[in-house]
C-alpha cells in the first residue's frame, strides 16, 4: 500500500497490497482473484463470490438483488422476515426501504423457528422469505422444507448463514445452498480458519440466473473500493484448507461435542439448540445466569462467544484441541450447583408497525428513557452486539411489554420519533 510501503507496523504490511498488476480486482476479477473464487465455488458446490466485509455486506447484496429481480419481473418486492434478523437487514431496508411483512414470534427473539406453515399463514404472499439460520444460539430451521414450499408457490428464499459456513462439510451437508436456497451468506471467520471480516456470497443452484448475472455488481454497490488482500489471501489459503484435511477434523470435533453435551446434561446442566458445532447452556436451571457464569468461566481465562441473563454461548472450533474441550467442560462441571433461578424471561412483544424503518431512522428523533418511551415509535437499531439482534424495529410502536424487554437486555435509554406524520403512518 502506498501509505506504510511494505514496512512493517504490525508485520503483515508487506502482504498488504493494492490493486498493481497481476493482484486482479475483487469487483471485477479476470486473474488469481477470479480462480480463487472458481476454487471457493467448486468446494461449496454453487457459485460463491468473496466478500471482505463480512457477511453484513452479503445481505444488504442479497436484499438489492432481490428488490432489483422483483422491479424486473414487475412485482412488489415484500419480504417476510423472521423478526430476528442482524441489525444489516434493518440498515438495508433504510437504504432500500423495501416492505417488510415480520413474521410472528413464537418462544424468544434469538430464536425464530420459521416453517412452511408460518408462510402459508401471512395475509399476503411475499415475493421472499428472509429467515436465520443457524441462529445465534444454535438452533436451526428446516430449510429443506422452506424451500421446497417456497419453490413451489414462486417464494425466493433467502438465509443469513452467517454462523454456518462449516455446514457445507458435514458427513450430509446443511448448507443452506444444498438445501435449496436461492441466496445465502456465510462469515467465515466466525465457523472457518479465516480472518475478521472474510466472508461468502453463495447462489442457490436453482436460484433466477439474474442472480449470477448481477451478483458482483450488488456487491460493489456497497462495498468499499479498497478491499483488502489480507482478507482475500486469507479465503483463498482457507480453500486450500477445505479441500484437504478440514472435513476429518471437524467431524471429530462434532463428535467431541456430542461427548461433551452427554457429560454436561448428566451433571445437571441444561442445553438447548440442535446446531451441532455450537454448545448453548440456559443455567439458570443450575442457579446461574448467563452472565454470572461467563464471569465465573473468565476466572479461569474461559471466554464464552455470548452470554446474556438467560444463555450462555460457546462456539468451539476444529482448530482447538480435544484437550481444551475437555477442559471447558472440565471447568464447568467444578462448578457448585445452586438452587435454580425461577425468573423468566420476558415475554416477546410484537409490535404495531407505524411507518417504514426508513421514515423511522430518517425522522427528527429524541431520546428518552425507555420507560418513558411507551407509546412512542422507536427511530434506532437497538440492538448490543453480540448477538445485534433488535428487540424493536425502528417504526414500531414501544408497548409496556417491548420496553420490559428492553430495559432487562440494558437499553435504558431509546430514541424515538419526535412526530409521526399522518403521511408515513402505513
Amino acid at each position: 500500500m502506498p501509505g506504510h510501503k511494505g514496512l512493517s507496523v504490525t508485520g503483515c504490511e508487506s502482504c498488504d497490497i493494492t490493486e498493481i498488476t497481476g493482484a486482479d480486482e475483487l469487483f471485477a476479477p479476470e486473474g488469481i482473484i477470479a480462480e480463487s473464487e472458481a476454487n471457493a465455488s467448486a468446494i461449496f458446490g454453487c457459485k460463491t463470490l468473496y466478500s471482505v466485509e463480512g457477511s453484513s455486506l452479503c445481505i444488504r447484496a442479497m436484499l438489492y438483488l432481490v428488490q432489483c429481480y422483483a422491479a424486473e419481473t414487475g412485482e412488489k418486492p415484500l419480504i417476510a422476515a423472521a423478526r430476528n434478523v442482524h441489525k444489516t437487514f434493518l440498515t438495508a431496508a433504510v437504504m432500500l426501504d423495501f416492505p417488510i411483512e415480520w413474521l410472528p414470534v413464537e418462544g424468544e427473539y434469538l430464536c425464530c423457528k420459521v416453517t412452511p406453515e408460518t408462510i402459508a399463514a401471512l395475509p399476503e404472499k411475499p415475493f421472499a422469505v428472509y429467515v436465520t439460520s443457524p441462529d445465534y444460539l444454535g438452533n436451526l430451521c428446516d430449510i429443506r422444507a422452506l424451500s421446497d414450499y417456497c419453490r413451489k408457490h414462486g417464494i425466493l428464499l433467502l438465509v443469513d448463514a452467517a454462523h454456518g459456513a462449516y455446514l457445507r462439510f458435514l458427513p450430509d451437508s446443511l448448507h443452506p445452498a444444498d438445501l435449496g436456497a436461492d441466496l445465502c451468506c456465510t462469515s467465515a471467520h466466525k465457523t472457518l480458519p479465516a480472518l475478521t471480516g472474510t466472508a461468502y456470497l453463495h447462489i442457490g443452484n436453482g436460484a433466477p440466473a439474474f442472480f449470477s448475472r448481477e451478483a458482483r455488481l450488488a456487491l460493489a454497490m456497497f462495498a468499499s473500493t479498497s478491499p483488502s488482500y489480507l482478507l482475500m489471501q486469507s479465503l483463498d489459503a482457507v480453500n486450500l484448507l477445505l479441500s484437504d484435511g478440514f472435513p476429518q477434523r471437524l467431524r471429530d470435533t462434532v463428535k467431541a461435542l456430542s461427548s461433551v453435551r452427554t457429560v454436561l446434561k448428566l451433571h445437571g446442566y441444561t442445553l438447548t439448540g440442535d446446531e451441532p458445532m455450537k454448545l448453548t447452556l440456559m443455567p439458570k436451571s443450575f442457579g446461574y445466569t448467563g452472565r454470572a457464569l461467563a464471569a465465573a468461566l473468565e476466572n479461569d481465562r474461559i471466554y464464552a462467544e455470548f452470554a446474556d441473563e438467560e444463555h450462555l454461548v460457546f462456539m468451539p472450533s476444529p482448530m482447538q484441541t480435544a484437550e481444551e474441550l475437555f477442559r471447558l467442560t472440565e471447568v464447568l462441571c467444578t462448578i457448585p450447583q445452586r438452587e435454580p433461578i425461577a425468573e423468566m424471561p420476558p415475554v416477546m412483544p410484537q409490535p404495531e408497525t407505524v411507518c417504514t424503518p426508513r421514515q423511522a431512522m430518517l425522522a427528527p428523533a429524541e431520546s428518552l428513557l425507555t420507560a418513558c418511551a411507551v407509546g412512542r415509535v422507536c427511530a434506532e437499531i437497538a440492538v448490543s452486539c453480540p448477538p445485534a439482534v433488535p428487540v424493536v424495529m425502528c417504526g414500531e410502536r414501544i408497548t409496556p411489554e417491548a420496553a420490559a424487554c428492553l430495559r432487562t437486555l440494558g437499553y435504558q435509554q431509546i430514541r424515538v420519533m419526535k412526530s409521526v406524520p399522518f403521511a408515513a403512518a402505513l
